[in-house]
């Protein structure tokens, strides 16, 4: 009596035998923290040699134009890097999931790849979020050196107040914190459509002279070029506040566009497809090392 065994069905190695495919977190967390790792390293390249949008500095009002959108194309260029490596990551080493879905004329693996990638790209975006939440929450903690006098003073105009109150002789031990609070609040109205009101602007002569003891007509020629400066100072703030919005909403969205093709390219690279021609380098030397290691036969 003959015993028959029932054949067992095996599904190969590297891949998931299923028929409903579902989302590998694990080539998804190794592409998004290779997105975050070189994100980062640009990003400090870039703040290392200048490459900075705005500052809470006085400095940063000498950047010209041209220094913004060099700033902001390379946000986009890193984003198109970061993610592009990234999306490769994660399509490079994801599991196919069946010998159906890596057939040549389907497409069915590369959008499963894209959208590894894309999730990869939001992951990433979610920790850099994180990160620079952070790191500002870091640095509005209390600095003597990169603080304000006072919470209540906008930084944007530190220098600005710093002038106004500007005294060649004061009493020791003076507490002008709110008065630069208050000074602070008005200038900001510098940048409305009406500007600085007449009672604001008489107001901050009155407070000039009582703090500095300067006379009526220097209190009155320093407050409006303080007003002046302080109006030029929060326009370019707000012109470098948004090439900086659209720089990054822009870098995000090209970024999710290269995280799906570089998802696709790194899918292509482990199925052993065609490739574009900026990776036929490392599919030479694949073969090359594939030679190396084949044995040679011995002639009889």
């Amino acid at each position: 009596m003959s015993m028959e065994s029932t054949p067992v069905a095996t599904s190969p190695i590297g891949r998931v035998a299923t028929e409903r495919w579902t989302l590998q977190w694990t080539p998804v967390i190794a592409g998004a923290l290779t997105a975050a790792a070189v994100s980062s390293i640009l990003i400090s390249f870039a703040i290392t040699v200048g490459l900075g949008v705005s500052s809470t500095a006085p400095t940063w009002r000498d950047a010209s134009v041209a220094l913004w959108l060099l700033s902001g194309l390379y946000l986009v260029l890193q984003a198109l890097v970061s993610f592009g490596c990234g999306g490769y990551i994660t399509g490079r080493v994801r599991a196919p999931y069946d010998l159906a879905e890596n057939l040549a004329e389907s497409d069915e693996t590369e959008k499963r790849d894209g959208l590894h990638g894309v999730a990869a790209w939001a992951l990433a975006v979610v920790l850099g979020t994180v990160l620079a939440a952070m790191v500002a929450s870091a640095a509005s903690r209390p600095n003597p050196m990169s603080t304000p006098p006072t919470a209540n003073e906008p930084s944007v105009l530190s220098y600005e107040i710093d002038h106004l109150f500007r005294a060649a002789k004061r009493a020791p031990g003076p507490d002008l914190a709110p008065a630069r609070s208050e000074a602070g609040r008005i200038l900001l109205t510098a940048s409305s459509h009406s500007g600085v009101s007449t009672d604001d602007r008489n107001y901050l002569v009155q407070l000039v002279g009582a703090t500095t003891g300067l006379a009526g007509p220097d209190a009155e020629r320093r407050v409006d070029a303080t007003i002046a400066n302080a109006k030029t100072a929060l326009s370019r703030s707000r012109a470098s506040t948004t090439i900086l919005a659209f720089s990054l909403a822009t870098a995000l969205l090209l970024g999710a566009i290269a995280a799906w093709m570089g998802a696709e390219s790194g899918g292509r690279h482990r199925d052993g497809k065609p490739v574009s021609g900026g990776m036929l380098h490392a599919n030479r030397f694949s073969r090359r090392r594939d030679l190396w290691r084949r044995p040679v036969s011995m002639p009889e």
